[in-house]
């Protein structure tokens, strides 16, 4: 059963389409897996390998190409008709110096006649290489490829009422994930064993709702590692008495995000831990509440900047970004951030992690919410307690 209803993925079409007009592109080639999953359906652990959404405004819909191991998957997650769910051989990935997928994709589009027009293509897409764009370029002469980077991603802003249910379902599964790993955690135990422990939750979901693989690892640095922003777990470090420690979870339910951040210490927190952490809270709350539609995404950082300055504190690095659907390496939508110069308008549905944290000297104190805008204000997807958490 596909997660979306198939009126749902033809009106995503649609706004895909409409996008392209404006830019003039007239076919366009979709290689993030989340983009693809956007407007196919397709879902799978394939994405080690090239393969493609296109969409052409001439077409009636979106033609999957993807490699012939995965057609089963292909057939099972896409709503498209069975003629529009391709699978190329194997042989196209032996040598691709000499053969390339690209090749494969470029002699469909010539015998459907779209060979000469504007293509559009996502330059900086993950997993879309340099080597796949000369590949392309060789197999498509007469075409204009036009760089379509994030085109698709900024379709996606705004959620469907399906969309913020999974996002909610993905919330309750990291609150839960998020409370079992504190109560766990102490003196002597091992890293290694909340980490298990976490992924054992996040899998395992909340309720009916199973949950997925996070398209980033759990981020759980204890000590001194907690100055660094992307530590995960060391593999045979202890947690000690004495130790700060935050983690940087989401829950994953249909690939919707809900990333969630909190930090604990065991035993006495020393007082410039006490001092950060209530600042990075009024931080956290005043940006929430600067946030409504038609703000941009610069005034609400500097809210948050606002008030670390009258401390003596200053993040030069973004505070959130736009989230949801997603696949490895990250959650990230890739579109709007809550930093200086972002003239991005907020709209009701768009969705974020908001992520205030400052890495110091020595260590690191990090809260974190996912939120939806809303009509007149915003709302926390994630709800968990706001603290320091204290063991």
């Amino acid at each position: 059963m596909l997660p979306f209803d198939k009126s749902e993925y033809q009106d995503r079409v649609r706004k895909v389409k409409a996008s392209m007009e404006e830019q003039g592109i007239e076919v366009m080639l979709i290689t993030d897996p989340a983009n693809m999953n956007y407007v196919s359906g397709y879902d799978a652990m394939s994405y080690y390998v090239p393969q493609c959404v296109i969409v052409g405004t001439d077409l009636d819909e979106p033609v999957c190409i993807v490699r012939l191991q995965d057609l089963y998957c292909a057939t099972q997650t896409t709503w498209m008709s069975e003629e529009n769910v391709i699978a190329y051989p194997d042989k196209y990935l032996w040598e691709p110096k000499v053969l390339h997928v690209m090749d494969f994709i470029g002699d469909f589009l010539k015998e459907k006649g779209l060979h000469r027009k504007k293509i559009g293509v996502e330059l900086d897409a993950y997993y879309f290489t340099a080597h796949w764009h000369k590949s392309l370029e060789r197999s498509l002469p007469d075409a204009i490829l036009s760089d379509a980077t994030a085109l698709v991603n900024w379709v996606r802003g705004q959620k469907s009422v399906r969309e913020l249910e999974y996002m909610q379902i993905a919330a309750r599964i990291v609150e839960k994930t998020m409370y079992n790993a504190i109560e766990r955690i102490g003196a002597g135990l091992r890293e290694s064993h909340v980490a298990a422990e976490v992924y054992r939750d996040l899998v395992e979901g909340t309720g009916p709702y199973g949950g997925e693989y996070p398209s980033l690892a759990p981020i759980m640095p204890a000590g001194e590692r907690t100055a660094g922003a992307h530590f995960s777990w060391t593999t045979e470090g202890t947690y000690e008495d004495g130790q700060l420690l935050y983690m940087e979870l989401s829950g994953s339910y249909k690939r919707y995000h809900a990333p969630l951040t909190r930090t604990i210490f065991i035993g006495e927190p020393p007082e410039k831990v006490k001092e950060t952490a209530k600042i990075v809270i009024e931080g956290l709350n005043v940006a929430l509440s600067s946030i409504k539609p038609g703000v941009t995404c610069e005034e609400v950082e500097k809210a948050w900047q606002s008030t670390i300055n009258k401390y003596g504190l200053e993040k030069e690095s973004r505070m959130g970004y736009t989230v949801g659907l997603s696949y490895p390496p990250v959650w990230m939508e890739n579109t709007a951030y809550f930093k200086p110069g972002e003239k991005v308008e907020l709209k009701p549905n768009m969705t974020f992690h908001m992520m205030p944290g400052m890495w110091l000297d020595g260590y690191g104190v990090a809260m974190t919410e996912t939120l939806r805008v809303t009509e007149n204000g915003c709302e926390t997807l994630t709800r968990f307690p706001r603290k320091l958490f204290v063991k």
